[in-house]
């Protein structure tokens, strides 16, 4: 997806300066010490419309493109989500949830005061439940490209995809569920992969629009091979402990939202065998 291709986009739907949908995870789940920086730059809890943060106007005048990219990204997730609702399209948990609500974007540099406490660039992009904010350091796309080697528009708007399917979680009622006999981590990889194929459904939606392509689509899919636990640490933290699932489980689940396009298709607590995830 091309930065051409992105700001007609934006001129089309009119780039919401103001409430559009934006999100990002806030509690990052650390495996071992070595790679705890690169996890947290890329995964994380969970939501966002753009509002202004301290420092905000400072960070976009140097960041001028990345703010202007997320703007655009998070502006279609809000169109793809608002859909997704009014269809009922959406696994259902009991939130009384029937209307899209979007998020807010909060754009700072170095540290941050979100409605989770606070907060420093090295814990990457985040969302935070108790305010639905999406919170968004631009520099964490550069580490994208230079840590993870996992370059391109795409790639990038995946992980915002991603952390935007965090704030539908909360929004219907995902984001705490409890499954008998599993632990807090195994909850934590349903919770991930339902992100990431919430992910899937929005660049499923929204391919026409941004001009999706299969470049583009191995772009999303090398990102979610490399921010897999077991890619990350190397083999050198047991299955146990991880907390958002494998190279393979993400790319299989990307994929399943992106091919079905149907956000009940991501209903990873449906599956009671924790080994078929």
């Amino acid at each position: 997806v091309g930065a051409g291709v992105l700001f007609a986009i934006a001129r089309r739907i009119g780039i919401r300066g103001t409430p559009i949908a934006l999100v990002v995870l806030g509690g990052a789940y650390f495996l071992i010490p070595g790679v705890r920086p690169i996890i947290n730059q890329l995964i994380g809890i969970g939501g966002p419309t753009s509002s202004s943060t301290a420092g905000e106007g400072s960070t976009c005048a140097a960041s001028a493109e990345a703010c202007d990219f997320s703007r655009v990204v998070l502006a279609s997730t809000e169109d793809v989500w608002t859909g997704q609702f009014q269809q009922g399209r959406v696994p259902n948990y009991g939130a009384a949830q029937t209307a899209y609500q979007a998020p807010t974007l909060a754009v700072f540099s170095d540290n941050v005061i979100s409605g989770c406490g606070a907060a420093q660039s090295a814990m990457g992009p985040f969302y935070c439940p108790g305010d639905r904010k999406l919170y968004l350091d631009p520099t964490f796309f550069d580490l994208m490209r230079d840590r993870l080697h996992s370059p391109g528009d795409f790639a990038q708007a995946y992980v915002i995809a991603h952390e935007v399917g965090h704030h539908v979680q909360n929004l219907i009622g995902a984001t705490n569920r409890q499954v008998p006999g599993e632990s807090q981590n195994q909850v934590s990889v349903r919770v991930e992969l339902q992100a990431d194929c919430f992910a899937g459904v929005w660049g499923h939606t929204a391919r026409a629009d941004l001009a999706i392509d299969d470049a583009d689509l191995r772009e999303a899919l090398g990102a979610a091979d490399a921010i897999g636990d077991d890619a990350l640490t190397q083999g050198r933290a047991s299955e146990s402990q991880y907390t958002h699932g494998t190279s393979a489980q993400r790319v299989r689940w990307f994929r399943r939202g992106f091919d079905s396009g149907d956000a009940r298709q991501c209903d990873t607590f449906a599956e009671r065998d924790y080994a078929r995830l």
